[in-house]
């Protein structure tokens, strides 16, 4: 009889003690995922806001989804993530507001709204450009991911004279079109070979190099040159020389989340060939100019390496 009582007595304590244990599961599951909120936020919204107009992009899943869909990047190397990148994605065949890998750009972060950004970059943009707040400097996105429609119409609109390049110069009075294409490559990618296709670039404050050598500008460029790295950034055209001795025009404007971009750059020097880049006025000259060697792997080395 008494063992059967001590068996009676152990049985009515199961009970309350099993549902302590799962009250206290269910708070530390509340409690991970509050701080997953806060991490993700710092005290602002969620990059995938209503301020980005008619968006559909979310983000659905952890933000450290890698580019072959695999949760955590840390430990793979490039080889890894060379796989699961494909040829319409590195030649910007995409669509921002349908593909989880990309969300809208909040418009109190940018120019205008309708802008998206790699997911990864975005979330590394939001720290830098809180940090540079902090010490006084403003960073506003002029252009981010761009669509090969979206680089054809800016492509086509200097190719076929819409619009005068730099120095005023009209593209159509160039007569020979591989001269006329190396002279709109001065700050123009041609479609299918911009990095502005990955979602990992950016344009900040200005398009023009010399609001950046004076005043407001030069604070900019000087915060950035002296923090961007911290946060992943790097500058892929700086000044013709002994870093790269091919390529575009000096942009201090233009910056890369390496982290990435450095991957997409090793993919399209793989994976892509010239007769995958065609389907605009003037494609014809890729090839001559050899626009895969001298425009696309021609950057900075210091956003060479991941």
């Amino acid at each position: 009889m008494m063992a059967n009582d001590g068996k009676s007595a152990w049985f009515r304590y199961l009970g309350p003690v099993l549902v302590v244990l799962l009250a206290l599961l269910l708070v530390f599951s509340k409690g991970e995922r509050a701080a997953r909120r806060s991490v993700l936020n710092d005290g602002r919204e969620a990059p995938a806001v209503a301020e980005a107009e008619g968006s559909e992009a979310s983000l659905a899943g952890s933000l450290r989804v890698s580019l072959n869909g695999r949760e955590d990047n840390t430990d793979m190397d490039a080889s890894e993530d060379l796989t699961g990148i494909s040829l319409d994605r590195l030649m910007g065949r995409v669509n921002p507001a349908s593909d989880s890998l990309f969300v809208p750009v909040a418009q109190r972060f940018a120019s205008r709204s309708g802008l998206f950004m790699h997911r990864d970059a975005y979330r590394a943009f939001l720290d830098m450009e809180t940090a540079a707040r902090e010490d006084g400097i403003r960073l506003t996105i002029l252009s981010a991911l761009r669509t090969f429609d979206h680089q054809k119409r800016l492509w086509e609109d200097k190719w076929f004279g819409r619009r005068v390049l730099s120095g005023g110069i009209h593209a159509p009075s160039i007569a020979d079109p591989a001269e006329r294409a190396r002279e709109i490559l001065k700050f123009s990618a041609m479609p299918g070979t911009s990095r502005h296709h990955w979602g990992t670039d950016i344009d900040l404050n200005a398009l023009d190099n010399d609001y950046f050598e004076a005043g407001e500008g030069l604070a900019v460029y000087r915060w950035l040159q002296e923090h961007a790295a911290a946060f992943g950034f790097c500058q892929p055209y700086t000044a013709l020389g002994s870093g790269r001795s091919q390529g575009h025009a000096e942009e201090r404007w233009h910056w890369s989340y390496k982290p990435l971009a450095a991957v997409y750059t090793e993919a399209f020097g793989r994976l892509a060939g010239y007769g995958d880049i065609t389907g605009f006025g003037g494609w014809e000259t890729a090839g001559e100019v050899r626009v895969i060697e001298n425009y696309v792997i021609q950057v900075d080395p210091s956003c060479l390496k991941p």
